[in-house]
């Protein structure tokens, strides 16, 4: 990315002193510790002043964590489950039951892809109808069960083809949004990157909702937006800053509940530290939630549905 080229240009350099033959000898040793200091330096400079712009750029960088990534991480024995009993399997959708520290849970999340090839079979994260009606499906099995139900959100949007809408896109994703109001076990949603509209919102509804710090969540994307407004996607950057979609943005408007830090530079410089991060949220709010009975657990979800955004009665 543009605004990380004076990192990545110094990190290079700081590699190929590193590997020079006379590498141990005083004089490199001294200008790899200062090289390593400016990075440092630098990195702070850079990452703690992120325009929205930026930000939205580092919750689409390539090597950015995925829902599949955090599950192996965090969970033990996830059983992916497959189809939505209609259609097929939608594999930008994944999900299953799995222990997290010992208790049983059932996870849902957007899936991209790491490369070309993968992106492609993934949709690129986008969910047809079938993505949607199977994590229905799980929502169903996480009821009869009494599992709590953790979703990962990542997703430019809910795929827009018309084969899309002929299959009822819309009302897949509105299923959802009903059965996640109402669903009678603990409900934890976490942002990892993308939160891209109706298609991030049909695993968006719960008890808990928390994003990475470089995530983001809008109702348009700002090239879409830019477009729409002016005609003009090179002010994506500017219809960015006025979407208010950053974390800080929807914390301080009481859409989210709380911010996940991530590592300078994003979690995929951190992921260990980051999945740990997240481990620990989910399993003090799980705790928290289990206590809470089923009836009063609806209540304050609508209570806390009924209190996001601003109108004035006349």
């Amino acid at each position: 990315m543009d605004f990380e080229k004076p990192v990545v240009e110094l990190e290079i350099k700081l590699d190929e002193l590193k590997k020079l033959p006379l590498a141990e000898s005083p004089e490199i040793t001294e200008e790899v510790r200062y090289l390593e200091e400016q990075i440092n330096k630098l990195r702070e400079k850079i990452y703690t002043n992120l325009s929205p712009w930026e930000k939205l750029q580092i919750a689409r960088h390539p090597n950015r964590p995925r829902t599949l990534d955090y599950v192996g991480k965090i969970c033990t024995d996830f059983t992916e489950l497959h189809g939505d009993r209609l259609c097929g399997d939608d594999p930008s959708l994944v999900g299953g039951p799995a222990f997290l520290e010992g208790k049983r849970v059932m996870v849902l999340g957007h899936q991209k892809g790491k490369d070309t090839k993968e992106n492609v079979a993934r949709n690129f994260g986008m969910p047809h109808p079938e993505g949607y009606r199977k994590a229905l499906r799980l929502m169903g099995l996480a009821e009869k069960f009494k599992l709590p139900l953790v979703c990962f959100i990542d997703t430019p949007g809910a795929y827009p083809g018309i084969e899309a809408e002929e299959r009822g896109q819309a009302g897949a994703i509105a299923e959802n949004l009903v059965k996640m109001s109402i669903l009678p076990v603990p409900v934890i949603v976490v942002n990892i990157g993308e939160g891209g509209s109706g298609g991030a919102l049909a695993l968006g509804v719960g008890d808990r909702v928390f994003m990475l710090e470089n995530a983001y969540y809008s109702v348009i994307t700002p090239e879409g937006c830019a477009s729409i407004l002016w005609h003009d996607e090179t002010r994506a950057s500017e219809a960015a800053k006025a979407l208010k979609l950053t974390a800080n943005d929807l914390l301080k408007h009481n859409i989210i509940d709380g911010i996940i830090d991530e590592p300078l530079g994003g979690a995929h410089r951190g992921f260990e530290l980051t999945a740990n991060v997240l481990k620990k949220i989910l399993m003090d709010n799980l705790i928290e939630l289990k206590k809470v009975p089923v009836q009063k657990l609806l209540n304050i979800r609508y209570e806390r549905l009924r209190k996001i955004g601003a109108y004035k009665e006349s």
